[in-house]
């Protein structure tokens, strides 16, 4: 990856910063037809993995976007990516925070946090359609996801089976 286009991914995730409403996850698929679709950066395999293997480790949903960058373009690309999507809603969360602590009973800061609400589940439906795309055909992988969603809203079983499950699933299915 050139100069030019590291500074294409810092500038654009930078931007993407600004939208991620609800988490870096929320602008996921713009992320995909950036860095997948339009430049071909990283193959649709690699977006995917980036962030199931993020979204299964401990720590920080945001991961995703630092493996991103790395599978672009190395330690330069991950720094890019990561400082590029944290810094500029970092710095607007630390400003917020300070404006809204003695006015939030205005009804205007209530009134953006509420409206909030549905932009931030929106932004995450369109995430989950873009991460379940690539296996709308395999009935197998649609059964596994019904599934686990009624396991997790129905029971109390631990995430870690169903993520153990599903791997186990995937292995003996792709042979």
């Amino acid at each position: 990856m050139s100069a030019v286009e590291l500074l294409q991914l810092f500038g654009h995730f930078m931007l993407l910063s600004m939208l991620s409403i609800g988490g870096a996850i929320t602008v996921a698929p713009e992320m995909h037809r950036y860095v997948v679709d339009e430049h071909a950066w990283i193959t649709d395999a690699q977006f995917t993995a980036s962030i199931s293997l993020a979204q299964a480790s401990p720590g920080p949903n945001v991961l995703f976007v630092t493996l991103i960058g790395w599978n672009a373009a190395g330690w330069v690309g991950a720094l890019a990516a990561t400082v590029g999507i944290m810094l500029p809603s970092s710095l607007l969360a630390i400003g917020a925070a300070r404006w809204t602590r003695h006015r939030h009973q205005r009804i205007g800061v209530q009134a953006f946090r509420k409206g909030m609400v549905p932009i931030t589940i929106g932004l995450l439906l369109a995430t989950g359609w873009i991460l379940a795309e690539p296996g709308l055909g395999q009935p197998v992988l649609i059964g596994c996801t019904l599934a686990s969603a009624v396991l997790v809203t129905k029971t109390r079983i631990n995430p870690l089976w169903l993520i153990l499950a599903g791997g186990a699933l995937g292995v003996l299915v792709a042979r």
